[in-house]
């Protein structure tokens, strides 16, 4: 739909005797974040939700009398939030019970040893001079200094920043020299395996790579900075589950003024004659008007569905993504085996080989490693008593590149993760149970029926990633995972933040 042009000279005089009316299409982290750094700047903001609840990727499902986070359930870097928060005035210390997982993991190897990763660097030193012995503790003690540096230098220059081009890199010579001087464009597996001793902390140290949907060999040791998230700022988990983020950030935006609209499906945004954002449309062909919009979908479907006529960008027509995720949410009745925390790690006993069954051949790992989630643990209200909720992650293939029929893996793959839980002890008897493949991960939007979006690679990070504007829509900007800076809780309440920045510019 076009709107009869206005003159871009009169919306600026319009916009600037009242306040700008902005529109976010998507209530998950991402556009909660938007709504609340917009509707601290003064403008008006409505949110527009297809779902009866906030959340998207964040959400929550309640069956037979336990509740499953359905979404992320590593929860890093809550300044970030805090900061969103702070916007209009709140914090999350006021808004949520939020309690530092203490271990952050429990790993778990295939020789029967066990490892826990504990938040800070005096406990985890402590960790590894009981486990690992002298030699590693040292190591450790430089990799913290290495790890924080990366962080103080990536973070206000890489991440927390839009980038028109990757021209924009010349802006900060210096920390580009500094980054490289860190070796942070080296290959993170190899940067880790010359520092530690011990295999397994090379393992800890490294598997978050996965995150950003590379294998540890391959991806850049700047990602290194996750680790960092997860090691030295520490793990966390908010009272109500992990659903309770989105739900307080929601209702912190209420009560600042920003609208929300439920169970309202945007099918196209509207544009002035000149192209230039107009409002979306809903479907019943409703017009809401807007001097801005932020859409939050995955870039592939924010084009085929809401921007029909427009080419996608080279980045998001041929952009490589992310593994996907096979999930079972389980609740079951019985004792968990001992030394289970909230987040285990049962490492295989491959590894490279492993990541190169699930990015290469594009079959499941056949030396699967998995994480497993007992949230319950932490949150009685999760299970009835006596009985656990259960998130098992397995990495398998996504849709670009497995060829699998997942009415028939899917289960097979169920069978072969009962079987692992039977082995290492959790309680047999399943009280209820829903199995999240690609296909499903699909049927929500999500391109490649990867919940991780476009993998992190070289050429698809900072600059290069697809960027949060489109120049031949003025007012329309993109949040979320797939676009800047990129995966993960920490980076999609970035990149709401970026995203209202980007508005601000626009309606100057």
């Amino acid at each position: 739909m076009n709107v009869r042009r206005t003159p871009s000279s009169a919306r600026r005089t319009a916009a600037a005797s009242t306040p700008a009316h902005v529109v976010v299409v998507g209530a998950g982290l991402s556009g909660l974040a938007a709504a609340l750094h917009l509707a601290g700047a003064g403008h008006r903001v409505t949110v527009l939700e297809r779902e009866t609840v906030p959340g998207g990727r964040c959400g929550s499902l309640v069956q037979d009398g336990f509740r499953f986070d359905t979404g992320p359930t590593v929860f890093t870097m809550v300044g970030l939030l805090d900061e969103a928060l702070r916007a209009v005035g709140r914090s999350a210390a006021e808004e949520l019970d939020l309690r530092l997982l203490d271990p952050a993991y429990h790993t778990f190897f295939a020789d029967s040893s066990r490892l826990r990763v504990r938040p800070g660097q005096e406990p985890m030193r402590a960790e590894i001079a009981a486990e690992c012995g002298s030699r590693d503790v040292a190591a450790f003690d430089r990799f913290v200094a290495w790890l924080k540096r990366l962080h103080d230098v990536e973070l206000p220059h890489f991440i927390d920043a839009n980038f028109d081009s990757p021209l924009g890199l010349l802006r900060s010579p210096r920390a580009v020299a500094e980054l490289l001087r860190l070796g942070a464009f080296r290959r993170l597996g190899p940067e880790i395996a010359r520092r530690f001793d011990d295999e397994r902390l090379r393992r800890v140290f490294s598997f978050q790579a996965m995150y950003a949907g590379l294998a540890p060999a391959r991806a850049l040791a700047l990602y290194a900075v996750i680790t960092y998230m997860d090691v030295i700022e520490g793990v966390w988990f908010p009272a109500g589950g992990m659903h309770a983020v989105p739900r307080a950030m929601a209702r912190v935006a209420a009560e600042s003024g920003v609208e929300f609209r439920w169970s309202t499906t945007v099918q196209r945004v509207a544009r002035h004659s000149d192209g230039a954002v107009a409002g979306v449309v809903l479907p019943d062909d409703e017009l809401v008007t807007a001097d801005a919009v932020v859409v939050t979908a995955d870039l592939p479907a924010a084009y085929q569905q809401l921007l029909p006529d427009l080419s996608p960008p080279r980045g998001v027509r041929r952009g490589r993504y992310s593994p996907s995720a096979l999930v079972w949410h389980l609740g079951v009745r019985g004792p968990l085996p001992e030394g289970t925390g909230h987040h285990n790690i049962h490492f295989g006993a491959a590894w490279d080989d492993a990541f190169a069954d699930l990015l290469d051949r594009g079959i499941p790992m056949t030396d699967p490693s998995r994480f497993v989630a007992v949230p319950s643990l932490d949150d009685p209200t999760a299970a009835p008593p006596g009985q656990h909720t259960v998130y098992v992650l397995e990495p398998v293939p996504n849709l670009a590149v497995g060829r699998l029929d997942w009415a028939v893996e899917g289960p097979r793959l169920r069978e072969r993760m009962r079987s692992f839980l039977d082995d290492v002890g959790y309680p047999a008897d399943i009280v209820t149970e829903q199995l999240v493949t690609p296909v499903d991960w699909a049927e929500q939007g999500m391109a490649a029926g990867t919940p991780f979006a476009l993998a992190h690679s070289f050429g698809q990070s900072g600059p290069f990633r697809p960027r949060n504007v489109d120049r031949r829509v003025p007012g329309l900007v993109f949040a979320g995972s797939s676009t800047t800076p990129g995966v993960g809780i920490p980076m999609v309440l970035i990149s709401g933040k970026l995203a209202a920045r980007r508005v601000q510019e626009a309606l100057r």
